[in-house]
């Protein structure tokens, strides 16, 4: 339906003009602006929330609070936005992770206003990715994360933050350019009126030459966010320097840029191209899980260690998106909601285990289950929600994507097996590298001084944190249907369409 309130576009501006108001607030006393912040945050959620619940109807498939007007006449560019299953669950995600994001950063205390309005610039775009409905704009929303992102970077980091710092804007800039060709190409190609609205994409015809390389350009931009290998470099680097808080919203929501941009475009608009092409996305997903689960082992930073498992986690997004099922398209969207809130949670506990010991390195760690033992309890349940453990989201999500390999017709026996050995040596892996380091950070001699006054176990806020992740991932293993319903019914729309292409 099209809404006479510009509802959803008051959700995207709205964390964007607030954090504007953030250098009038009062000069004196970081807890103001960190109050304010996590009240926009929670403002900002609940109508998101109301959205879900009141607009969000049966038919999942329809696109709910259309928004449309003109914006660049000469160019038939339009400020669209709308809400359907694909997208609503990632604005739920986005909305939970950063409003949890904001009270894990209050530890920052330099330059707290600069830091909070940073972080709100960047809820506004994440969410306007997600509801964009015309390409340019979704090109223009995915431009805007990159300025707060390299900010964040540079002012927050580490010792290499400028290095790290570089290096993002490089990838994602180079990736960013071959996506504003493929969507210029797009709306210039296929009919007589240029329109980059993603509707009117839908019923546009090309050659199959050029739709290959409109898809092609589309996945490096992608490959980029994703990430897929060998296009993942920037990602470790970037983890590594970032502060936690910083790496909540990189893991929890900007990864999940990727996947959706090759499920909303690629795979709905260049069907073609994707049915041409998936069995490569499918095999460079596993090669993907594999790679990345060994270099983590060899990792002796606890961040990279778990910037690495994130890499191997989104193979699996990689594949059920080229499974073309209804359970691999089902279990990579699924997956993108579970890593992400696994994801942040894992890199908060790794920046609270920092807090108190002053140290991401491995070898200098040790013993820490003794001083902290909530600290080891909550580290060691995220672990295992990270490993899929049965009863938690990624056992869901991946067993769906097993699933959607399995049940894929169109591929040989070959590539199926091949691509389940691959995917089944890097789960085993995932519990190798886990539990190596829980071993290494609770267990065994401790490295460093008994008597630092910073051993204190987790404090009432954190605790508040993780709870508030760990239900949702508890919730969802339990009951799966609380989040698939939310797709189903686009998804499988999508894969009935491959499966009458196939036939």
């Amino acid at each position: 339906m099209i809404s006479n309130v510009p509802r959803l576009t008051a959700v995207v501006f709205f964390p964007i003009f607030s954090g504007l108001m953030i250098p009038i607030l009062p000069r004196h006393g970081s807890r103001i602006i960190r109050w304010y912040t996590l009240s926009i945050c929670i403002l900002e959620f609940s109508p998101i929330t109301y959205i879900f619940y009141r607009h969000f109807q049966a038919d999942s498939q329809s696109i709910q609070l259309l928004e449309t007007s003109s914006w660049i006449n000469a160019i038939h560019l339009h400020w669209s936005v709308g809400i359907d299953g694909l997208s609503m669950g990632l604005v739920l995600l986005t909305g939970f992770v950063t409003t949890l994001a904001t009270p894990a950063a209050w530890p920052i205390t330099r330059n707290t206003r600069l830091f909070h309005l940073l972080m709100l610039i960047l809820y506004g775009g994440q969410i306007g990715l997600f509801v964009s409905r015309d390409i340019l704009l979704f090109f223009f929303m995915w431009e805007l994360e990159l300025i707060p992102v390299y900010l964040l970077l540079c002012l927050w980091g580490g010792k290499r933050r400028l290095y790290s710092a570089t290096k993002f804007v490089l990838y994602t800039a180079g990736g960013s350019i071959f996506l504003l060709v493929g969507a210029l190409t797009m709306s210039f190609s296929g009919s007589e009126v240029p329109s980059f609205d993603i509707q009117d994409s839908m019923f546009k015809s090309y050659p199959l030459s050029l739709e290959v390389l409109i898809y092609m350009g589309f996945l490096v931009a992608y490959a980029v966010k994703l990430p897929i290998i060998p296009c993942h470099t920037w990602l470790p680097d970037t983890h590594g320097e970032a502060h936690y808080s910083t790496c909540m919203l990189l893991a929890g929501v900007l990864l999940k840029m990727g996947g959706y941009g090759l499920i909303r475009i690629n795979l709905e608009l260049l069907t073609h191209a994707h049915l041409l092409l998936s069995s490569g996305i499918m095999l460079l997903g596993g090669m993907q899980i594999v790679y990345a689960s060994l270099i983590s082992i060899s990792q002796r930073n606890l961040k990279r260690r778990i910037a690495y498992s994130s890499i191997s986690h989104m193979g699996f997004v990689s594949i059920g998106i080229g499974s073309l099922t209804n359970a691999g398209i089902n279990g990579a969207m699924l997956q993108m909601i579970s890593h992400g809130l696994v994801g942040a949670a894992l890199f908060f506990l790794a920046g609270s285990c920092y807090d108190r010991t002053r140290s991401y390195l491995l070898d200098q760690l040790g013993g820490v289950a003794i001083s902290m033992p909530k600290l080891f309890a909550m580290f060691s349940t995220f672990s295992l929600a990270s490993l899929a453990l049965p009863g938690m989201s990624g056992f869901v999500s991946e067993l769906l994507v097993f699933l959607g390999i399995v049940t894929a017709k169109q591929y040989s026996f070959y590539l199926k097996t091949g691509i389940t050995v691959l995917a089944a040596i890097g789960t085993v892996l995932t519990s190798i590298y886990l539990l190596s380091m829980l071993r290494r950070i609770f267990y065994g001699y401790r490295f460093f001084d008994e008597s630092n006054p910073y051993l204190i176990d987790l404090g009432p806020r954190e605790l508040f944190i993780l709870i508030c992740f760990l239900m949702p991932i508890l919730g969802i293993g339990s009951y799966p249907n609380l989040v698939l319903s939310i797709w189903s019914e686009k998804v499988l729309s999508i894969s009935l369409f491959y499966s009458n292409m196939v036939k």
